[in-house]
């Protein structure tokens, strides 16, 4: 919609709260068979995806996000050679996962081909390039049917990287009991699985049934959360494994695993991560 300002977006960040943002320019809109992609750069933010309405990434701010996504996950794991990403269209988990010394692999498997195409052409601030790593192979499938299709024990880690479970019906069965119990069965058993989960603010119940589906999986799960000054709210993770816990990683051994395999960052480190797990759950 139009302002005094110039063009402006309204996003839902609840049922009954909306944030503005300012509108520099429109790169490309698109209506897929699954949602509507929007390839923006907002005021204050920079060059910007937008799915159905809800900002996924922005140039500003998407490395807190993407970094307290996948490194927890990643040095919880002692040696992740294999790594599935189910959504990240982007590339920006792809970016990080990739920043380990010790993955062979890395398969990132997204429903909607525009959005990847689109991420390629519009959003190498933050892919950098990580689509054209000769360890990288994109899939371009549902999330679901991949695990189904994929045999027991074949990946280390598994990082979902979706939109919201109460945002569109898309990635909704990827939170469920069942596509947990799968994940399961497609790590090996020491692996990993990591998840945003939404706000447990703004979306309590939600929140707290991804958790008691990944908790009725996993041995040892650990939650924690950030504000996210592009989502106007806080988002949360889960971290989940059969074998490793990760409140009992200690910040020392995160630094030491993430120096050993060349990991750069700009957010997360061993101290920050020990504080994140400490906070508790922000709930509405």
């Amino acid at each position: 919609m139009s302002s005094s300002d110039g063009l402006v977006i309204i996003e839902p960040v609840s049922e009954y709260t909306r944030q503005i943002l300012k509108l520099k320019k429109i790169y490309a809109v698109e209506k897929t068979p699954y949602q509507e992609i929007v390839f923006a750069e907002l005021e204050g933010f920079g060059k910007a995806l937008l799915i159905d309405e809800f900002v996924q990434s922005t140039e500003k701010d998407e490395f807190i996000y993407h970094e307290l996504l996948v490194h927890p996950a990643m040095a919880l794991h002692p040696e992740p050679k294999r790594v599935l990403i189910i959504g990240g269209g982007e590339g920006a988990s792809l970016r990080e996962v990739l920043k380990h010394g010790t993955v062979e692999e890395a398969v990132m498997v997204d429903i909607d081909e525009k959005v990847v195409e689109f991420s390629k052409r519009f959003l190498e601030v933050m892919h950098r390039g990580s689509f054209f790593d000769p360890r990288a192979r994109v899939v371009i499938m549902d999330g679901l049917e991949y695990i189904r299709k994929t045999g027991d024990g074949s990946f280390d880690v598994v990082i979902m990287d979706l939109t919201d479970p109460y945002a569109g019906p898309t990635a909704l069965p990827l939170y469920s009991y069942e596509a947990f119990r799968e994940i399961k069965r497609i790590l090996k058993p020491d692996g990993v699985v990591a998840t945003q989960a939404g706000s447990s603010y703004f979306y309590p119940k939600e929140y707290r049934q991804v958790k008691e589906n990944i908790e009725k999986n996993f041995r040892h799960v650990a939650e924690y959360w950030a504000w996210m000054p592009s989502f106007a709210t806080n988002v949360n993770f889960i971290v989940a494994s059969e074998k490793h816990d990760l409140y009992k990683l200690d910040p020392q051994t995160f630094d030491e695993r993430l120096k050993k395999r060349k990991v750069s960052t700009r957010y997360i480190d061993g101290k920050r991560l020990h504080a994140h797990l400490n906070l508790g759950v922000l709930y509405g």
